[in-house]
């Protein structure tokens, strides 16, 4: 059983295919290695006829025929490596692809390094607490601070305890007054003492320089 074809789509179909190939000989869309999983442009792969070139001295050359780029990289003993593929002309410089790649890897790394998680740490307390644990509570605290962690302040509340929710918003207020005039460092109130359920909450950060 044969089935129709549509003429005038298998045309533009093969219209579509045709301006690809041709977009990519002119440099219109730049190949790369797929089988690779670095995404950069460089050496043959440069399908763009010229290229605006940074050599390796750090010299611009202005717009350049691509080929004359290439001859320049390979005269040098280095590569030929697109680091703006996304404008008019694209950007390419020479230099050593090798320790390009290793540079752009420390750098991620140290990055990295640096980037700080900050993360929520909890200080439970009663009503009740004795002097000694609150001590303990408000040492804790201040040492998440000081990590670069936000602290919940978390005052429990059981059963008949309810009642006397006052008490439980007058420790979360001392709490607050002795980290914010009593610590080594600044120290920010976040969120004001409220009732969330059967607790009453706030929080602390770390100031920021600005």
């Amino acid at each position: 059983m044969f089935t129709k074809v549509n003429i005038s789509h298998l045309s533009n179909i093969c219209g579509i295919i045709s301006d690809v190939i041709r977009q990519i000989g002119d440099g219109t869309i730049a190949t790369i290695n797929t089988k690779s999983k670095d995404r950069t442009i460089l050496n043959e792969f440069i399908r763009a006829r010229e290229v605006r070139l940074i050599d390796e001295n750090g010299e611009n050359h202005g717009v350049v025929p691509t080929s004359k780029a290439l001859q320049m990289a390979q005269d040098a003993d280095l590569d030929l490596v697109l680091i703006s593929p996304n404008q008019e002309p694209p950007v390419a410089k020479i230099l050593d692809y090798g320790k390009y790649k290793y540079e752009l890897a420390k750098k991620a790394k140290e990055a990295k390094k640096k980037q700080h998680v900050v993360e929520i740490k909890e200080v439970k307390m009663r009503y009740k607490i004795d002097t000694h644990d609150y001590e303990v509570r408000l040492k804790a605290a201040r040492k998440f601070i000081s990590q670069g962690n936000k602290v919940k302040g978390v005052v429990m509340l059981r059963g008949r305890e309810m009642q006397h929710s006052n008490l439980a918003f007058d420790l979360a207020q001392k709490f607050i007054t002795d980290m914010l005039e009593h610590s080594d460092m600044p120290v920010t109130l976040e969120k004001k003492p409220q009732l969330e359920g059967r607790n009453v909450t706030f929080f602390l950060v770390g100031q920021t320089s600005s």
